[in-house]
C-alpha cells in the first residue's frame, strides 16, 4: 500500500520483481547483498520499513532493536536519504489533513482528525502519526474486507464446500475438505488478488500466499 499510495518508485520495482522487500530495504540502506544477508540486517530493515510510517521515534527505534538512540537516529535519516519519496508522502499528508480534517483510503472511506491542528504537541504529534498511516493501514482493510464480500459467492460457484472462518489482519482462515485444499487455495488467491478491481487498479502487484495445513499454526 505504501508502494502504490505514496508512488515510491524503488520499492515498487521490488515487488515488481518479487524481491523480499525488507532484504531489499536492508541492501539499499546498508549496503549489503541480498543473497546471504544476514537475519539479524534484515529484521532491522523489517522493524525500520513498519516503524517509520508508523511514525516510530529515533527513542521507540533503539529500544525495538536494542541499539543506542544515537544509531537508531541514524538509521532513520539514511532511510529517509534513500527513500525520500516517504517523507514527501508524510508531510503531504500530514497538510491535507490539516486543511481537510481528514484523509482516505484508495476507495474514498474518509477517516477524520478534528484534532490534527491541536495546539497539545502530545496531541498534535499522535494525530499526525494516526493520520500518515490510516490511508495505508485502512486500504489494506478495504481490500481484505472486499475479498471476504466476494468470497461466499466465488466458492460456492466452484463447487466447494469451504467455510471461511476468521479474518486476522490481512489473512483468511477456512475450513476445508483436504481433498478441494488446492482448488479452495486457488479460489481465494484469486479473489483476494482482484480483491482491488474494478474500483481501484493498483500499481503494485498484490502477492498472495495460500497454505493448507492441520490448524493455523502449522499453515504459517
Amino acid at each position: 500500500m505504501l508502494a502504490h499510495i505514496a508512488d515510491i518508485p524503488q520499492l515498487k520495482r521490488a515487488f515488481a520483481d518479487g524481491l523480499d522487500i525488507h532484504a531489499m530495504t536492508a541492501s539499499e540502506m546498508f549496503g549489503v547483498p541480498v543473497e546471504g544477508m544476514p537475519g539479524e540486517v534484515r529484521r532491522r530493515a523489517k522493524a525500520i520499513n513498519f516503524g517509520i510510517i508508523y511514525g516510530i521515534s529515533a527513542f521507540g527505534l533503539a529500544n525495538q532493536l536494542g541499539i543506542p538512540r544515537e544509531e537508531a537516529g541514524a538509521y532513520i535519516r539514511k532511510y529517509f536519504e534513500r527513500f525520500p519519496g516517504i517523507r514527501d508522502y508524510m508531510e503531504e499528508t500530514k497538510r491535507k489533513a490539516k486543511a481537510d480534517g481528514f484523509v482516505t483510503t484508495i476507495f474514498g472511506r474518509k477517516m477524520h482528525y478534528p484534532r490534527i491542528a491541536s495546539s497539545n504537541p502530545s496531541e498534535r504529534a499522535f494525530n499526525e502519526r494516526a493520520a500518515i498511516n490510516a490511508p495505508i493501514q485502512g486500504s489494506a482493510a478495504d481490500i481484505i474486507r472486499r475479498a471476504m464480500i466476494r468470497m461466499d459467492g466465488a466458492l460456492a460457484a466452484a463447487g466447494l464446500a469451504a467455510k471461511m472462518l476468521l479474518q486476522v489482519h490481512d489473512e483468511l482462515v477456512f475450513e476445508v475438505d483436504e481433498a478441494e485444499a488446492q482448488a479452495t487455495m486457488d479460489v481465494a488467491r484469486k479473489v483476494m488478488i482482484e480483491a482491488p478491481l474494478p474500483a481501484v487498479a493498483l500499481t503494485v502487484p498484490l502477492q498472495v500466499d495460500a497454505r493448507a495445513a492441520h490448524n493455523w499454526d502449522e499453515a504459517h
